[in-house]
């Protein structure tokens, strides 16, 4: 009986800490979009995948760039600030997950968050990921180190993203558009 009662406080405490993912909103107009920690497979369903399945098959990586980071690359932590309803987003992060899968990035490291459009929960996620951390447009892609923050790119890269990401990750001077 007692395993069975610390088996249950457990089970209880996981689902309470649990988040949901791909959660989404219903506006009055009938559109959708997503909130909160998503991953890929919220962006492969409709109607988010017309425009990311798109974008993934449209985007060609440049694999020389990719091949100059990709190892390094496996020691960051990314997190990946969207808005689904987002014209930026919706070009930006289809590219993004592509370049990450041709680096073999370990996605388990990658998180995902899409924010709000409403007005009065605007760029903010229900659980507050983005909370301390200057999100002012979006896609900003976020790159950690050791739980540092090392450098970001912020709504479309300067040269490319591949480009972009070998300076920050190569250690190369970087300065992302709307550096606070």
């Amino acid at each position: 009986m007692k395993h069975t009662c610390t088996l249950l406080l457990m089970l209880t405490s996981l689902f309470s800490f649990s988040q949901e993912f791909n959660k989404e909103i219903k506006m009055e107009n009938g559109q959708t979009f997503m909130v909160g920690k998503i991953n890929l497979d919220g962006l492969s369903t409709a109607p988010y995948a017309q425009w990311f399945q798109k974008g993934m098959e449209d985007y060609a990586v440049d694999q020389s760039l990719v091949d100059l980071f990709k190892k390094d690359l496996k020691a960051y932590h990314i997190q990946l600030f969207l808005g689904t309803w987002c014209g930026d987003s919706r070009r930006e992060t289809p590219r993004i997950i592509k370049i990450l899968e041709a680096a073999e990035f370990p996605m388990d490291q990658l998180e995902i968050v899409a924010l709000d459009r409403r007005k009065e929960q605007y760029k903010k996620s229900p659980t507050d990921e983005e909370k301390g951390l200057n999100i002012i447009k979006v896609p900003t892609l976020i790159f950690f180190r050791d739980g540092k923050e090392v450098n970001r790119i912020v709504e479309s890269p300067l040269e490319s993203l591949e480009e972009d990401m070998a300076q920050i990750i190569l250690n190369k001077p970087y300065t992302p558009h709307y550096a606070y």
